[in-house]
């Protein structure tokens, strides 16, 4: 019977510890992708994590994914970069500071050297003819007949929000709720809680009032001057989204609510019924 080969002359493969295509878990998104893009840029978190000769210390998910605590959305742009070493981002991108944040922890250079440029002219543009001047600031002033005479600055000026720089604006506050109401209307009615608080309204409103508190995730790129009604809060008590808006100082102006009978209880003839309510907040 013939014995396999193993003269030193003869290299033995190396095991492979990473599968050629790799599933992550960043921050609750499911991404997959190929190992070697993961380890396509040298002295990347991604290329120290995955370069290595074993899976042991890195977190993994109940499904064996593995697990990094960033924002999954913004890791999109992260991963497309990895891939050619280039970036697009959408028209109007408004999380540029962030990617820029996710783009130094994953440490890449390249990338952040691309997003600075553009942050740093953003920040810049009170040096470039934006500074507070009270006779260009005026209401008197007509910007549209003297844009041309003025320019930059008459430009930059009429993008400054007047008063203490905070924009009027409406925002609505939705949920759908349900309740069982007893035979004969006898006894308490009992409401279960409120699975989500939508958010209606500009972008750049809801992202002021809410902060980091504002889901994102159905409507990631929407520009801040566009309108959405695809957000929800993070929190699910109503008391808690009045306070943030009473602090921004938006003040309720209208509010509304339906209900119907969905079905009721065979045994017992309790009735649930379910309902929408919005309620319309306004700052001057």
């Amino acid at each position: 019977m013939a014995l396999p080969d193993n003269s030193p002359g003869i290299p033995v493969a190396e095991e492979v510890i990473f599968p050629e295509i790799v599933e992550l878990n960043v921050g609750g998104q499911v991404y997959i992708t190929r190992y070697s893009t993961l380890i396509s840029v040298p002295d990347s978190l991604l290329w120290e994590m995955f370069s290595r000769k074993t899976t042991k210390g890195l977190a993994r998910d109940t499904k064996g994914r593995f697990f990094l605590d960033r924002d999954g959305f913004l890791f999109r742009y992260i991963l497309d970069y990895m891939r050619d070493q280039q970036l697009v981002l959408p028209d109007h991108f408004p999380e540029r500071g962030r990617l820029q944040r996710e783009a130094e922890f994953f440490n890449l250079p390249e990338l952040i050297k691309i997003l600075a440029p553009k942050l740093s002219k953003q920040n810049s543009l009170g040096d470039e003819g934006c500074q507070s001047d009270p006779e260009d600031s005026s209401p008197g002033i007509d910007t549209g007949r003297n844009l041309a005479s003025l320019g930059t600055a008459a430009a930059c000026a009429s993008l400054v929000p007047s008063g203490d720089g905070k924009r009027s604006g409406f925002i609505t506050i939705g949920y759908r709720g349900s309740y069982t109401l007893g035979r004969d209307s006898q006894s308490d009615a009992k409401f279960r809680r409120v699975a989500r608080i939508m958010v209606c309204g500009k972008t750049s409103l809801a992202k002021e009032v809410f902060g980091e508190t504002l889901n994102e995730s159905r409507d990631p790129d929407r520009p801040p001057e566009r309108y959405t009604s695809r957000y929800y809060l993070k929190f699910t008590f109503l008391e808690q989204a009045f306070d943030k808006l009473a602090d921004a100082g938006f003040h309720m102006v209208a509010c509304n609510s339906t209900g119907t009978c969905a079905f009721a209880h065979e045994q017992t003839d309790d009735k649930i019924w379910t309902s929408y309510t919005e309620y319309v907040f306004y700052r001057e």
